[in-house]
């Protein structure tokens, strides 16, 4: 197997966004879920998004899984890798972007590194450097009261110049419009005075197909899927991938038991969860129990099995940004997501051995816990529920045949549950 394209993505959900970006550009795709062990058998693919849990984790961490990854996906043939984050730029001051960043560009020699996090199809724009979340700058969307990565500043050139070693530049939406030749130009004046990573503007689709394009004369750029789009738009229409090469997993239904898992606290999940009470059984878990003991995982699960036979049930451990805020102070941050985070991994665990074959999981971390512990080691990408949100068919996986939805909290609509189950057959 020979990649065009390689992916480390800093976490699961954002790497599902990104493999189902590039399924639909034309690009034969399967996500790993962290560095393939070589006995996993891959299909024939055009690129690999290598899944790791590591945005909200230590930097020198987060560094050395992201470099083992590079060294595997460069190992099989992968000229370019595409480091990709969350399109809200989910980090803080120490890191994680631009520790990861800089050590991928040192491994790979790249002078100058292209960054965006625009992905304009989920309302993500780059302007003068500043990221906006719809109509809004970062600093004042609902990613300020982000339970792990608040975000108290939009423009991004400022906030990835206190994580990275390298001077930081920018590449504005007047240069990105000239064209790929205006933007060459101005990356290689930056990189001549010492610039070694330019935050770069994106409105609409074709500034990411300028941006994908330009970013293939470099081994490595840094962006959420919107970026990814680009750079599969430009392997295809440069004659990289063969056109209509892309196939989506098309197998014999899963069937038996579903159960949603909602762990993400961000308003548009907590509105899911409130309209998926019209249609199935919701069980909301009190974030208190969790930490202090094992019993509420055992009252979720006996209440799921008095109701999982009549269909799908939804389990949601979310709760509102001023909640989240109490239970930190009472209990401390990471100690408060890690005990929610596993108890909701046993939940999934102990519902995939009583037959559940269907998981639909809202949240990043969420889904990163559930993933590791069921010990899924790749999925293929199939259905698109919503933007940046496919079905994924089990690759490897010890328990046999399983499909999963794995959502970052802010994508998908307002019935998302009843969207995903309704494709997950």
């Amino acid at each position: 197997m020979k990649l065009t394209l390689g992916c480390i993505a800093d976490d699961y959900t954002g790497a599902s966004d990104l493999a189902n970006t590039l399924t639909r550009a034309g690009l034969r795709t399967v996500q790993t879920i962290g560095v393939p062990a070589n006995e996993l058998k891959l299909p024939e693919v055009d690129a690999v998004v290598v899944s790791l849990k590591s945005r909200s984790i230590e930097a020198g961490l987060a560094v050395s899984r992201s470099r083992a990854a590079d060294k595997w996906l460069r190992g099989r043939g992968a000229d370019h890798v595409l480091f990709k984050i969350c399109s809200t730029f989910d980090s803080t001051d120490a890191g994680n972007i631009g520790p990861v960043m800089d050590a991928l560009r040192a491994d790979c020699g790249e002078k100058t590194v292209l960054v965006t996090p625009a992905f304009p199809e989920t309302g993500r724009t780059v302007y003068q450097g500043n990221l906006f979340v719809g109509l809004v700058p970062l600093n004042e969307s609902p990613l300020r009261d982000h339970p792990l990565n608040p975000m108290h500043d939009s423009n991004l050139v400022r906030v990835l110049a206190r994580q990275s070693k390298t001077k930081i530049g920018l590449v504005n939406l007047a240069t990105v419009i000239r064209g790929p030749e205006a933007v060459r130009a101005h990356l290689a004046d930056l990189a001549g005075t010492g610039v070694g990573a330019a935050i770069i503007d994106a409105v609409f689709d074709l500034d990411l197909e300028t941006i994908g394009g330009v970013a293939l004369d470099h081994r490595l750029s840094v962006g959420a899927s919107g970026i990814g789009l680009g750079l599969a738009r430009a392997l295809v229409g440069s004659g990289g991938v063969p056109r209509g090469a892309s196939r989506k997993t098309e197998e014999a239904p899963i069937g038996g038991p579903a159960a949603c898992l909602a762990g993400s606290c961000s308003q548009a999940t907590l509105q899911q969860v409130a309209n998926a009470e019209e249609t199935m059984p919701v069980l909301h878990l009190d974030p208190d129990r969790i930490i202090t003991g094992p019993d509420e995982v055992r009252r979720a699960l006996a209440w799921a099995a008095q109701r999982i036979a009549d269909g799908p049930i939804l389990i949601a451990s979310s709760s509102t940004p001023d909640q989240v805020t109490a239970l930190q102070s009472r209990h401390g941050r990471d100690a408060a997501g890690h005990a929610i985070e596993q108890a909701m991994a046993d939940i999934a665990e102990a519902l995939v051995q009583s037959g559940v074959r269907r998981l639909v999981i809202a949240g990043g971390e969420t889904s990163g816990a559930v993933v590791d512990r069921l010990g899924i080691p790749g999925f293929l990408v199939g259905a698109e529920i919503a933007a940046g949100v496919p079905v994924l068919r089990a690759v490897g996986a010890k328990e046999g045949d399983m499909l999963l939805a794995l959502k970052s909290g802010n994508f998908g609509g307002p019935q998302f549950f009843s969207d995903a189950l309704g494709l997950m057959r």
